[in-house]
This record gives structure tokens, sequence and C-alpha cells, in this order.
């Protein structure tokens, strides 16, 4: 006789294994986004927009696995600023009297991954908040009697589809990164994806094993390009790097100065991820796209494509199309929807303009005295 599970034994059920990040295929810029905003995550997280099936949640559930001993935690729609940020623990203060926090997501995220799903269907006031704390690294909670800070970097990740409504314009410049993805139209690329995933879905543990080399190098060179960034000092960049990110921000026409410095952030975060000993001109050019597509503002020339240099370290090739261990901006970023965007989505509430025809009011005897002049009959009142 099997003996049935204790189901008060208080153990947690086993969660489903995770789709690798190195088996992510057709979305190169999307990879490229999730793996900067982990290697710094005061870049203020990775904002991704696109349609539903394009492997939004599935790369940010896969990134967290690559960083060590990294939680990942989920911001429900329905969530409060107490359920967010933490509150004063109640239970605590009615048996003791005594004030105590209780934490919050914010909290449990530390370390890992904070994922947002519809980003933009949050109030702002809880937006604001986590994006604070993402940029500070650092949250802070003055309210119901209690004052309390705590660490809290983790790497943001928010999605949303732009046919359910647009983030307001000053949320979107406090968000770090963005790609902006499409439906992959290229025949062989769908089947390729749809292949791996359907290999996935068949036997998980057979298909995490024939990637769990490229896995463990992602993994490996991840932790090197965040212990890199640790020094003071490490990786300087020049005037020439400081004009280049400048001379881009200026081209796109953004507001403020925090472009410049989420650019130059970025483009240090890349040269860490190539293992190169300063920041160059050209690693401003590869990240910028990525800062600058949710900012630029309408009609603001678009950037020309750079040839970009591979990385040091590459992991074993993957069946599919382009692999995050082959990561390198490709020559056009259209194939991830970060090229040309309409107004309507760089110009939060903007409509372009369209012609009006003029409509004359008809009032009776106006129409009566026109027709005198012209020499024809009036029209008769219905």
């Amino acid at each position: 006789m099997t003996a049935s599970p204790d189901l008060g034994s208080g153990a947690q059920p086993a969660l489903p294994p995770l789709f690798p990040f190195a088996a992510i295929a057709g979305q190169p810029l999307l990879c490229q986004a999730l793996l900067l905003a982990a290697i710094d995550p005061q870049l203020g997280g990775v904002l991704i927009e696109g349609p539903r099936g394009t492997a939004k949640s599935t790369a940010a559930r896969a990134l967290a696995e690559l960083i060590d001993a990294a939680p990942f935690v989920t911001l429900p729609l329905g969530a409060s600023l107490e359920h967010l940020a933490g509150s004063l623990d109640l239970g605590q203060a009615m048996a003791g009297h005594a004030l105590k926090f209780a934490p919050g997501l914010l909290a449990r995220a530390h370390g890992g991954v904070l994922y947002v799903d519809e980003i933009n269907l949050l109030p702002d006031a809880l937006v604001d908040v986590l994006l604070d704390a993402a940029a500070s690294g650092v949250n802070v909670v003055e309210r119901d009697g209690i004052s309390h800070r705590h660490a809290a970097r983790f790497v943001l990740v928010g999605t949303m589809n732009p046919e359910e409504g647009q983030l307001r314009p000053q949320l979107l410049d406090r968000l770090g990164l963005c790609v902006r993805l499409a439906n992959v139209e290229d025949a062989a690329q769908r089947q390729a994806i749809v292949r791996a995933r359907l290999l996935f879905d068949a036997d998980p543990a057979a298909f995490r094993a024939r990637h769990a080399d490229a896995q463990a190098a992602l993994a490996a060179q991840l932790r090197t390009a965040r212990e890199r960034l640790q020094p003071a000092g490490a990786l300087p960049w020049s005037d020439a790097v400081l004009q280049a990110a400048g001379a881009l921000c200026i081209a796109a026409q953004v507001d403020g100065l925090r472009a410049d410095l989420v650019l130059l952030r970025a483009a240090r975060a890349w040269a860490a991820w190539l293992g190169d000993a300063e920041v160059r001109p050209d690693h401003v050019q590869a990240v910028a796209e990525l800062v600058l597509v949710h900012r630029r503002k309408p009609g603001a020339p678009q950037p020309q494509p750079q040839p970009q240099r591979p990385s040091p370290q590459q992991a074993p090739s993957n069946p599919p199309s382009q692999s995050p261990a082959q990561i390198r901006p490709p020559a056009e970023s259209t194939a991830n929807g970060a090229g040309d965007s309409p107004p309507s989505e760089a110009d939060w509430g903007a409509m372009p303009p369209a012609p009006v025809g003029l409509l004359r009011v008809a009032v009776p005897s106006l129409l009566a005295r026109e027709a005198a002049k012209a020499g024809a009959p009036a029209t008769k009142k219905a």
C-alpha cells in the first residue's frame, strides 16, 4: 500500500523546472538587457514591451537562475503599498505593545529578481516606490509610527503590452533600459523556437542537461562581470566616452541628464561583460538603443547601427538561432521591435494630427439668404 503524502508536514511542493536562459533564442536584445541589469542592478531595471508570447516572463524567470542564490519575487497587480514596501507588524504591536517592522516584497527580493507583470497597470504610487528602491538599492519606510530602512538591491524586470496602455513619461524615464519586442516573422526561426519549447515540455530534465554547460558558462561570466564592477575606479572611461554618450543623448532629444548617466553605467556593465579593461565609445554604441528607445522624442534621428565585437567567452552553441552566450547587438534592431516606433508609443497620450473637415451650421434663415443670392430656391424646412 502506497503511503499518502503528509499534507500537514509543511513541505513545500516542488517548483516546476525553469526554461534555461542559455536556450532562449530569437531575442538577443532582451537577453542583453537582462544581463546588463543583472551586472549592475542600479541601472534602474528593464522594461520589456511586447505582445503576448514573446518570452518576456520566461526570460525574467530564467535570469534569476543565473544569479547565485537569487530569489525570484513576483509583484501581483493587486498588491498594496504595505505589501510592497513593508509596514508595522500589527500582531507584534498588539501582543507586546512593541513596534516592529514587517518586511515586504522589496525585502524578499533583495539580491534577486523582482518581476512585475503588466507594470503599466500598477498604481503610480507603487511604481514610484518600486523605482526609488531599484535605483538607490535602499527601501525607506516612514509611516505607521515606524522609521525603517533596509537594503533592497534587486534586478527589476517589468513587462507590459502597449495595447493595454502606456506608462507616464516620467515613469518611463526612470526605468533604466527598455526592450521593444515584436513577433518573430521568420518561419525558420519560429520553427526552431517552437521545437525547443516542445522538447523542453516533453522532457525538462534532458533539455536542461543538454544546455547545462552553456548555462554554467553564462553564470560564471555574469559572476565575473559583477565582481569586476566592485572595486572603486574599475573600468574607467575617457572624455571620448563622455562625448559619445552626450552626443547620442542630444541627438535623441532626451529630457534631463538621467539618460547620460544610465548610458554610461550600461556601457560600463557591457565592458565588464566583455572582459575589457576600460569603457570605450563602442561600448556606448552597443547599449545606446536600450537606454534611449523609450526616452527618444518623436522625430529625433535614429542612430546608425555599429558593428560590435563578440563576447570573448563563448558557451557551446545551441540549436535555435542566437544564444545568450553569443550576445552582441545586431546590425538591425527591428527584429526585436527596438527600431522605429510610432509616435503614440514614444509620446504618452499623444495623437498624430489628422485632417478635419469644416461643417457649416445650417440655419434656415441663412440658407434662404444664401439661396436668394445664388438665384436658387431655398430649401424647405423638413
